[in-house]
């Protein structure tokens, strides 16, 4: 049976964190690593991209948890709210370590990384990597944020300055909005283009998550500087010393603020 979200959201810290620890522990036990086990078990449900976007933003204020716990609450909670278990069973608290590129890190931008866990529960590495593909590069390439709270806005209200950070990085993504924009990184205008990024995200990951059920996903590919770098750089290539798939530009395009070590490379 589906519970309310405020039932929901009581339960994560006590018993859906009990639940999952003792169902993990009893896999382990009947299937160690050298036996076969399904891996990826959970059924993907499509979901209401817009109204997500919202429950992904009212997550990102839940107890201050932040943006991975917002997109992620947004896919696998609403799963949750609407059909029960499994979906129940997951302990979403956890999901707030992705908060601010994780533990303030300023790594990977938690929404995306929200989604990408998400995705991680249904899909194994082979149909998942396309899909995380798609919606990094498509962050990479989107002027945050979009998404307009309206009345609901809990940290700054009105319209926000928008912009296109070209990286999946937390630490750029926010330091190019701020430099744009001219507002402080500790401001509540900053929390609250987070918030709306992170219910642009969800919303994202979403209509990827409903093509792949429908069949119909498609990935649009690598971004152009990566296909163009990779032409030299990368495994087996004249000069095997990069690994990734980021936007190469805001770190090796030689602009102001940008220290590029490959400017002088040899290849």
């Amino acid at each position: 049976m589906a519970l309310s979200r405020r039932e929901m959201l009581a339960s994560f810290g006590g018993l859906a964190l009990g639940s999952a620890l003792a169902a993990t522990v009893g896999r382990a036990v009947a299937a160690p690593f050298d036996q076969a086990a399904p891996a990826f078990g959970w059924t993907p449900r499509k979901l209401d991209g817009a109204a997500c976007a919202r429950t992904a933003y009212a997550g990102y204020w839940h107890e201050d948890y932040g943006c991975c716990y917002g997109t992620f609450y947004a896919i696998v909670g609403t799963m949750a709210e609407q059909y029960g278990a499994p979906y129940n069973q997951f302990p979403f608290t956890m999901m707030e370590v992705g908060k601010s590129g994780i533990s303030d890190w300023g790594t990977i931008c938690g929404a995306l990384l929200g989604v990408a866990c998400a995705y991680a529960l249904f899909w194994g590495r082979k149909e998942r990597n396309p899909m995380v593909t798609e919606l990094f590069c498509w962050y990479e390439q989107t002027a945050f944020p979009a998404f307009d709270p309206g009345g609901a806005a809990k940290g700054a209200p009105g319209p926000l300055p928008t912009s296109r950070s070209d990286s999946v990085l937390c630490h750029i993504s926010v330091s190019r909005w701020c430099f744009a924009s001219k507002i402080a990184e500790g401001s509540k205008q900053r929390n609250e283009r987070c918030a709306r990024v992170t219910a642009d995200v969800a919303q994202k990951g979403i209509a990827i998550l409903n093509a792949k059920i429908d069949g119909a996903f498609a990935p649009a590919g690598k971004s152009e500087s990566v296909a163009y770098c990779g032409e030299c750089h990368g495994r087996g290539k004249t000069a095997d010393d990069t690994k990734g798939l980021m936007d190469c530009k805001p770190c090796h395009g030689g602009g102001e603020h940008v220290r590029d070590q490959f400017r002088d490379h040899p290849s």
